[in-house]
């Protein structure tokens, strides 16, 4: 099992969601977040004065699959903007799930 964590633009969101859904992945965490890579930040004009936004807000979403292969591929072609600040994804590997109300252990409880 591996933990897909990935980081993009919040206005993605709702195509990632749908091409998610689309390719058949099931459950699915979503975060607002706020962040920085490479850019760190841009500077802002608010009422004549310059000022520095040096955290941008994003959207973190976590998934928890054994199909890891398929949900970078759909993350990756429906967020992908071409410019800087597209995002990340992480993957991590799960030794093990517990679903609580059942009890459930492994892909049985995902």
């Amino acid at each position: 099992m591996k933990l897909i964590t990935a980081i993009i633009k919040p206005f993605k969101l709702q195509e990632v969601k749908e091409a998610l859904i689309e390719a058949g992945i099931e459950g699915l965490t979503i975060s607002e977040v706020k962040g920085y890579g490479r850019q760190k930040g841009h500077t802002e004009m608010y009422r004549g004065a310059e000022y520095s936004v040096d955290t941008l807000p994003k959207i973190k979403l976590e998934i928890l699959t054994d199909d890891f292969e398929t949900v970078i591929k759909v993350i990756s072609e429906s967020a992908n903007t071409g410019k800087i600040g597209d995002g990340k994804i992480f993957v991590t590997n799960v030794e093990d799930v517990i679903r609580i109300r059942t009890g459930q252990t492994g892909s049985e409880a995902i």
